[in-house]
């Protein structure tokens, strides 16, 4: 087997890394977990751009607000006490939904495996059971396929845990099968829907174009949708997608290897001039070292077809490649790429700020997508995995 290929980091990477343990609070050594990196390295990059933190603006003292008397303090306790029980009850009945109309046992098993988080009597209300019924059937013994059941569902929601929510039943059967469990993905289904545990949810889909309306040089379409490579750092794809945050548009220049669908240079800025898919091109270029006759792929924007970038690609001795005029198809993995980037993420957040945002987004790609995502293009394996294949 070739000896693997040692990466190299660009400073943005860099700088990304160092945030993420500063801004969580957690251990170097957790975030190169998450990141593939060798522990003592990312210690290195935190002891060399030092430990003081991004500043945040200061929140203004409130104005004392008026003693309420005697007579007002209890009924604003009473009122509190009642929207306490009223947000129990909501989430029992949130978390509850998908057996709510199934028979005892399985509301019995809900109740048991959250007597932690409510009361039995609540629950009990809640869910229409009787109290003495619960308690009588968990004076029951529990039989051999119930305790593989719920063995399952404790490894099931693990796994869920452990990919953010974002794994549905096909995903969880093979990392689970990897784990050296046998449940078939059919029974693997039923326990989450049995349960409530489902993937998070993914809404419509739209295809955005790029305005070509420019007088720069249009590359010719090399791949003709033929998504397929078969080795490393032989065709790569390019594209620019934004994201919404409360100081305005983040945008997000990205490259991905076709062979193993790993993102291999990204670059995010308030901007959309051609520096910064330059940013995001030069990082693929020095972590992957890539040889002259690569295929690089993008629509026809006109940070791509600017003359810039063209040199860049020149001085690689890259091949330019482009899909026709508003067609997102022709760049799909990109597109669905992005796609899995908002709906696992970003549609489930509300950012502050852009570093807030570059955050999350650096974490999801390099802690999660590149390392740990089972991606069905490629087996359900993660990008990771797929390149050492051919290494």
């Amino acid at each position: 087997m070739a000896k693997r290929q040692r990466r190299s980091y660009s400073d943005e990477y860099k700088r990304q890394a160092v945030d993420l343990v500063l801004s969580s609070g957690r251990s170097a050594k957790s975030v190169s977990k998450e990141l593939g990196l060798d522990g003592s390295v990312l210690s290195r990059w935190v002891k060399e751009r030092g430990t003081v933190r991004a500043g945040g603006s200061a929140v203004a003292p409130t104005s004392q607000a008026a003693v309420p008397s005697a007579d007002q303090a209890d009924v604003i306790a009473r009122l509190q006490r009642e929207n306490e029980q009223l947000r129990m009850e909501r989430d029992i009945l949130k978390k509850s939904i998908a057996i709510f109309a199934g028979p005892p046992d399985m509301r019995f098993r809900f109740i048991e495996d959250r007597r932690a988080d409510y009361p039995v009597q609540t629950m009990c209300r809640v869910l229409g059971v009787s109290p003495a019924g619960y308690y009588a059937w968990r004076a029951r013994p529990e039989s051999p396929r119930a305790a593989a059941n719920r063995e399952l569902l404790e490894d099931i929601k693990r796994v869920h845990r452990d990919s953010h929510g974002r794994y549905g039943s096909p995903r969880i059967h093979v990392e689970l099968k990897a784990q050296g469990h046998h449940a078939s993905r059919g029974r693997i289904e039923r326990q989450m829907r049995d349960h409530g545990v489902r993937a998070i949810s993914v809404g419509p889909r739209r295809c955005r174009t790029t305005d070509s309306g420019h007088g720069f040089p249009i590359a010719p379409n090399l791949l003709g949708r033929n998504f397929a490579a078969a080795m490393r750092n032989q065709v790569w794809l390019a594209d620019i997608t934004y994201v919404w945050t409360g100081q305005g548009w983040l945008y997000l220049a990205a490259i991905m290897d076709l062979y193993s669908r790993r993102i291999v240079g990204w670059a995010m800025d308030e901007h959309l001039r051609a520096e910064l898919p330059l940013a995001a091109l030069r990082m693929a270029i020095k972590g992957q070292k890539p040889g002259a006759g690569l295929i690089h792929h993008s629509d026809r924007g006109i940070q791509y077809a600017s003359t810039d970038y063209r040199q860049a690609l020149q001085a690689a001795g890259f091949r330019p490649s482009m899909s026709r005029r508003a067609d997102c198809y022709d760049n799909a993995p990109m597109e669905s790429f992005f796609h899995t980037l908002k709906t696992e993420l970003i549609h489930h957040r509300q950012y502050a700020t852009r570093n807030e945002a570059e955050r999350d987004i650096f974490s999801y790609i390099e802690g999660f997508y590149n390392h740990h995502r089972r991606h069905s293009a490629i087996g359900y394996i993660s990008p990771v995995e797929m390149e050492l294949k051919s290494a």
